[in-house]
């Protein structure tokens, strides 16, 4: 009966933290480039902590790490001329602190300098993984769907090239770890891959691709598998209980 509650407690911790993965989605269901995420698990067979009555291993199952979902999330206009957006797979290149990251996060300003940041102060990087710097004194700034901004610059006719935003991919998406802040890492130094074609939407950003009423739904489950869990648990543990009355009253 011990391997019944040692089983019970490992999927009861395996759904808390399930449970807040899926409150971590709701939360962000309108964070702009947020990725819907879920917990993956795997069987764990294991010595049982308790008195074998039987060959077959006690079943366990075990945390296997977070799966991302990078699908396409809806674009939405804003009419912002810096606020950009990707259509398809790729990531715009962010210089931080911390090296190069990448985000789906397109909200971009200018900074007291000139160049193109995101909300945090950060560069945006471009092909070349250079910062891109736009003319203060300048018209407003046309970003094309390659990522090739131009802009007219004081004394000079026509609109002239100021920079490219750099868009890349990854051939393994695993290879990106969340680092906060719509921010993701390259831990394994997977080589990156440039996104060609017209991907580059300015004037928009990409929402959260969270469908809030799968999230609610896997919530009600999750509290529900719980609960099921914790009666099976209380039964067990009183017939344990019975049981070892049962035997102290036997002559």
């Amino acid at each position: 009966m011990d391997n019944a509650l040692y089983v019970g407690l490992s999927k009861q911790m395996l759904l808390e933290r399930e449970l807040d993965i899926t409150a971590n989605n709701m939360a962000n269901a309108n964070t702009t480039g947020f990725k819907v995420e879920a917990l993956m698990s795997t069987p764990d067979p294991v010595t049982p902590p308790g008195m074998s009555l039987g060959a077959a291993p006690v079943q366990f199952v075990a945390d296997n790490g977070v799966t991302r979902d990078f699908s396409q999330g809806p674009l939405q206009s804003t009419g912002a001329p810096l606020d950009l957006a990707i259509m398809g797979q790729g990531f715009f290149q962010i210089s931080t602190a911390n090296g190069t990251q990448y985000t789906r996060d397109g909200r971009f300003g200018t900074n007291a300098q000139g160049q193109l940041v995101t909300q945090a102060g950060d560069p945006v990087l471009d092909s070349s993984g250079s910062p891109i710097s736009l003319n203060p004194q300048g018209g407003p700034p046309s970003i094309g769907g390659d990522g090739s901004i131009t802009q007219t610059l004081p004394g000079q006719t026509g609109a002239q090239s100021v920079g490219k935003v750099g868009v890349v991919s990854f051939a393994d998406m695993s290879s990106l770890t969340k680092e906060g802040d719509g921010l993701y890492a390259n831990t394994t130094n997977a080589p990156t891959q440039p996104v060609t074609g017209q991907v580059v939407r300015q004037g928009m950003l990409e929402s959260s691709n969270v469908q809030p009423i799968i999230q609610v739904t896997d919530m009600i489950r999750i509290s529900r598998a719980y609960d099921m869990i914790s009666n099976m648990m209380n039964s067990t543990a009183s017939l344990s209980s019975t049981a070892v009355q049962r035997l102290g009253t036997v002559q």
